[in-house]
């Protein structure tokens, strides 16, 4: 079949309205009519090449909410009617130790993404920025009833990006969290870690967006800015999640961390980080990086964000405004995340 989208006919070019194949519903197999798309930073660099190896033309979108629209013969986990979601990735090899383990996100042989990628036959992947979507059952999560789709769609990347950390270095009662960084990614992590019951703290580097912190669930706000904020900070965070991508101080960071504290690199800097040493070994602190999640914690998180009345913060926007949206992206101009109503690629 071929459906509406939006994408990039070359590296840096604007976003154009067009059509795509998608393929014929195979026996485990779930169409997908697309109901919201999320922008994410990340959609922005692999459009405009910035990290290389694109495939052009390329319809990015790996947060995508909307509803079963036909199953193939052999599908068990999904119906027709179904409010469903996709992230980042629509397949793997399934038999690494990784994928075994139900973390598919670091398949040895590397998980298919979403767009930007290749499948089984050689063929180009295409993103959530279209009307409709085929996936594989496996790589289909459900939403639950407590969320509403636009809100949802951020949390299939942005959501797991920050959630599946949290999990795994035990946020909750008694740890105190550090959100670096207060956009997409951040302002979920902010939301999770409060629900998670830690003690939440935001840095950030001005106060601009402090009272949004605190309305989100932060205990504290600091302007990194401020001179002397970080050395004030010696010793404090249990855990610290840097959603940036820019360059920072890490000694300085990493300082703020108490014996025993993990600092999580969620942000992807374009260039290397310097890392002293000393820093780490002082208080026996770590230094970790962490990528979205499992299929199966995925479900974990969206049913722990409908428990408690989680969902991104979104601005809503039609299809001709993605171009647009992606310049206020980059200049931070977005309260948190662009949100494109499916409806509007036809």
């Amino acid at each position: 079949m071929t459906v509406p989208a939006y994408a990039a006919p070359a590296a840096k070019a604007p976003l154009e309205p067009t059509t795509i194949p998608r393929r014929a519903l195979g026996e485990h197999d779930v169409l997908i009519d697309i109901a919201y798309a999320g922008i994410c930073h990340s959609d922005i660099h692999q459009a405009r090449g910035e990290w290389g190896g694109g495939i052009f033309p390329m319809v990015p979108g790996h947060e995508i909410a909307g509803v079963v629209a036909e199953v193939g013969p052999g599908v068990t986990r999904h119906a027709v009617g179904d409010r469903v979601g996709v992230g980042c990735m629509v397949d793997s090899c399934r038999t690494c130790g990784p994928c075994r383990a139900g973390q598919e996100q670091y398949c040895e042989r590397g998980n298919v993404p979403t767009y930007n990628g290749r499948d089984a036959d050689g063929n180009p992947t295409y993103g959530g920025y279209s009307t409709r979507i085929v996936v594989d059952e496996n790589f289909v999560v459900s939403i639950p009833e407590g969320i509403a789709l636009d809100a949802a769609a951020p949390l299939l990347c942005a959501g797991i990006t920050l959630y599946s950390p949290l999990a795994h270095w035990q946020a909750g009662p008694g740890k105190r969290v550090a959100v670096v960084g207060m956009g997409g990614l951040g302002h979920m992590g902010v939301k999770l870690a409060h629900a998670m019951g830690a003690e939440v703290t935001v840095l950030s580097q001005t106060r601009r967006k402090e009272e949004d912190a605190r309305r989100l669930g932060a205990d504290h706000f600091h302007a990194t800015s401020e001179p002397g904020t970080l050395e004030r900070l010696a010793g404090s965070f249990d855990l610290i999640l840097n959603t940036v991508s820019a360059d920072l101080d890490m000694g300085a960071y990493l300082n703020t961390l108490a014996l025993d504290g993990t600092m999580v690199q969620v942000g992807a800097p374009e260039r290397p980080a310097t890392v002293p040493l000393f820093a780490l070994l002082g208080r026996r602190r770590s230094l970790a990086g962490t990528m979205i999640g499992g299929i199966a914690e995925t479900q974990q998180m969206l049913d722990f964000c409908a428990e408690h009345s989680l969902g991104a913060e979104i601005e809503t926007i039609p299809a001709e405004k993605i171009n647009e949206a992606y310049e206020r992206v980059v200049a931070g101009d977005v309260r948190y995340r662009f949100v494109i109503d499916a409806s509007t690629f036809a």
